[in-house]
């Protein structure tokens, strides 16, 4: 199992594009076992699905995003809100803002992965 984290996701999602050791350890370890439900997406690549993982902190209750690659089971990190962020309220193709968002990060994690601009964490299964 790996995530996958593109350095134009992470420098909009984390303030100076760094991510707290304590919020990687939220992404990768609720990626690997965490509760998650599927949700609809638009134009996501063949093969993919986005889930929704809801993970609870010290800084209070998260919702992570990802992109899923079913066949290979590689996560690539999309989203990492507060539940009472604008996104993180309505996470849903039916949240204009959360469709555009979605739609914009999709580009650049494309990008990202074509100009091998990305980091990848191995997790045990």
């Amino acid at each position: 199992m790996k995530v996958i984290i593109a350095h134009s996701i992470r420098k909009k999602e984390f303030k100076q594009g760094n991510i707290p050791p304590t919020d990687l350890e939220t992404i990768l370890t609720g990626f690997a076992g965490g509760i998650s439900i599927a949700i609809k997406g638009e134009s996501l690549p063949k093969g993919s699905r986005l889930i929704k993982i809801y993970a609870t902190t010290v800084q209070g209750a998260r919702r992570i995003v990802f992109l899923v690659d079913v066949q290979t089971n590689v996560g690539f990190f999309l989203f990492y809100r507060s539940k009472n962020d604008a996104l993180g309220k309505n996470i849903s193709i039916k949240n204009p803002a959360f469709k555009r968002q979605l739609l914009l990060y999709l580009d650049l994690l494309a990008a990202d992965i074509a100009a091998s601009r990305f980091d990848a964490h191995e997790l045990s299964s």
